[in-house]
């Protein structure tokens, strides 16, 4: 095989494995979709309304990772105004007050960079609206959804 034959080659096997990867990979819109369907599943203050948004904040690739980790995110009216963001880390949730103002913004902020570097910790991680640790603050406990 010549040269330019084995450069047709490499490339063409090279392109059927990037259009394998992107279909066996789900679309965007399903990712957001499949988030949103856990929410209902786990969180107790899940509605469209509140859930939505914060969800589709978040980019893409760092949704798909949180899902692959069978993460969720909760909007939870229960947090202040003073700490509207929270990372579960025993419970693999990411929660968020949908009526604080900035909220979402920052969710998308700290979800995508613990998704970027895949470093979420095992303990629960508060923030202030300004993206600062809120170190000592006392928020409630994680509680998902009771199923009948």
């Amino acid at each position: 095989m010549n040269r330019q034959s084995q450069i047709f080659v490499t490339g063409l096997v090279l392109a059927m494995a990037a259009a394998s990867a992107a279909m066996a990979a789900p679309g965007d819109r399903q990712v957001y979709e499949d988030a949103i369907a856990r929410a209902s599943r786990v969180c107790p203050d899940h509605s469209p309304e509140r859930t939505s948004p914060g969800i589709k904040s978040i980019p893409v690739a760092a949704l798909r990772v949180i899902e692959q980790r069978n993460y969720a995110l909760c909007p939870d009216r229960r947090l202040d105004s003073q700490t509207p963001v929270v990372w579960y880390g025993r419970e693999g949730v990411f929660a968020w007050n949908p009526a604080s103002r900035g909220a979402a913004k920052l969710l998308a902020s700290k979800a995508a960079a613990y998704a970027k570097d895949q470093s979420f910790p095992a303990q629960t991680v508060v923030w202030k609206p300004n993206g600062k640790l809120a170190e000592g603050a006392l928020v409630p406990a994680f509680r998902g959804r009771l199923v009948r």
